[in-house]
């Protein structure tokens, strides 16, 4: 049991990620404003393959817990496969749309992948979200 807590936390860091800014809506009436900016955010996923192999070979050696080869085969192999386990990476694309509302309030929206506002356009934000037009 007490070899089985730093194995889950060592598989555990092999992924960091960072998180997103949720979205707000509006519950009142339509809002009128102007995209002033549109930023790009790229939120990247990167693993951690010197801790995928040392988790890897804390498995391999506990899973071939015998002597001598059999326990040197297993930390080996669990290693070569935790490191390429955790190697991979990728990443998201965030649109960031700030929006001056005609009452001087702002708001920040965010778009996955893809924006469809450009700075300087005139929106009106509704209960589903923004929209074009204002």
């Amino acid at each position: 049991m007490t070899i089985r807590l730093p194995l889950i936390l060592a598989l555990a860091a092999c992924v960091s990620a960072t998180p997103a800014t949720p979205t707000w809506v509006s519950s009142g009436p339509p809002r009128p404003g102007t995209v002033e900016s549109v930023q790009l955010v790229v939120h990247r996923v990167e693993g951690q393959p010197g801790v995928g192999a040392l988790a890897g070979a804390l498995i391999g050696g506990f899973l071939f817990h015998g002597r001598g080869p059999a326990t040197l085969f297993g930390m080996a192999g669990g290693a070569a496969i935790g490191a390429a386990a955790s190697s991979g990476s990728s990443e998201t694309h965030t649109y960031q749309v700030l929006v001056r509302f005609d009452d001087g309030e702002r708001g920040l929206f965010l778009y996955r992948d893809a924006t469809p506002f450009q700075p300087g356009q005139r929106v009106t934000l509704t209960p589903q979200g923004l929209a074009s037009g204002g």
